[in-house]
């Protein structure tokens, strides 16, 4: 009797180290529609799922991934537009790509992780975000989460940082000189340091509080969003690779546009400009220049714009004849 006890013990054993747990339906569901499984059992064949490299259960309404543990060689997962309130991720140690947006994650420990190279955690209930282990880092995306602070000085292989609609007060970059792109709009900045960020290709950080801007390193500069704040001067000469400036909503009493001969897009509504001269720029096809303080405008040399907002301005008089384009 002592021998086929001991035998059902082991073949017990055997038959669970077989199978790996997955309590949550929905994910078990996720695995059974990917040919994983057969059954829905709370059980998934371990042989099954342990050599998947990319694993996709976005929108699976799922609670609980326990169970992705026995994804030893998982290399990209993505679980978007779920109900995940926690996440264990420790033993996907080949994990390059984690996509989490839309989740109720409240923590998330990416300690064990160290091979990532894109994460997105994006609007979820994080309030901090350890990513100190996370030296291969190239793209991070959390906006709309709950950050005070997030400490990115060793991800420095970062190009692209978006960090939008949190409680951020500040911000340090200074040792991530690679970015080509950070976004920090609707925080709680007061100021910002992108000396160092001489690779950026766009900046937006609108709706901040910010007083002052230095963007003169940062002269690959296209796209710079820097409207809804508290800007009393802004210096773009240096940066002539601009097709898109939006700096609307501020408190600019003078801009000279002269040197960005590139511009596409320009949005400066809603400042204090007495003067504004583009001449200079004609390959303009969008210009908002409404809620200034203007009293002559000449767009005879922009003949290729689509669009123009002069609104609440002081203007008595805008001749558009060369400005075919306009209303088409």
């Amino acid at each position: 009797m002592k021998k086929i006890a001991i035998l059902l013990i082991i073949t017990s054993s055997f038959v669970f180290a077989q199978n790996t747990n997955v309590p949550d339906d929905k994910f078990e569901q996720a695995l059974i529609d990917l040919g994983y499984d057969d059954t829905l059992d709370d059980y998934v064949l371990t042989a099954n799922i342990s050599g998947v490299t990319t694993l996709d259960v976005s929108n699976k309404e799922i609670s609980d991934l326990t169970g992705i543990e026995a994804f030893t060689v998982l290399n990209k997962l993505y679980s978007n537009n779920n109900k995940l309130t926690s996440l264990d991720v420790s033993s996907n140690t080949a994990l390059t790509y984690l996509e989490l947006y839309n989740n109720q994650l409240t923590s998330l420990d990416m300690s064990k992780n160290t091979a990532l190279e894109r994460l997105n955690c994006a609007k979820n209930q994080l309030t901090s975000l350890d990513m100190s282990s996370n030296t291969a880092l190239i793209s991070l995306f959390c906006e709309d989460n709950l950050f005070t602070n997030l400490d990115v000085s060793k991800n420095t292989t970062l190009t692209s940082l978006t960090i939008e609609r949190n409680q951020l007060t500040s911000l340090d970059v200074s040792k991530n000189t690679a970015l080509t792109i950070l976004r920090c709009s609707s925080n709680k900045l007061t100021s910002l340091d992108v000396s160092n960020n001489t690779a950026l290709i766009e900046l937006d950080f609108h709706n901040n509080q910010l007083t002052s801007l230095d963007v003169s390193s940062n002269t690959a500069l296209t796209g710079l969003y820097c409207y809804t704040n508290q800007l009393t001067s802004l210096d773009v000469s240096s940066n002539t690779a601009l097709t898109s400036l939006y700096c609307g909503s501020n408190k600019l009493t003078s801009l000279d546009v002269s040197n960005n001969t590139a511009l596409w897009t320009f949005h400066c509504a809603s400042n204090l400009l007495t003067s504004l001269d583009v001449s200079k720029n004609t390959t303009l096809s969008y210009l908002d220049c409404g809620g200034n303080q203007l009293t002559s405008l000449d767009v005879s040399n922009n003949t290729g714009l689509s669009f123009l907002s002069v609104n609440s301005n002081l203007l008595t008089s805008l001749d558009v004849s060369n400005n075919k384009e306009l209303g088409t």
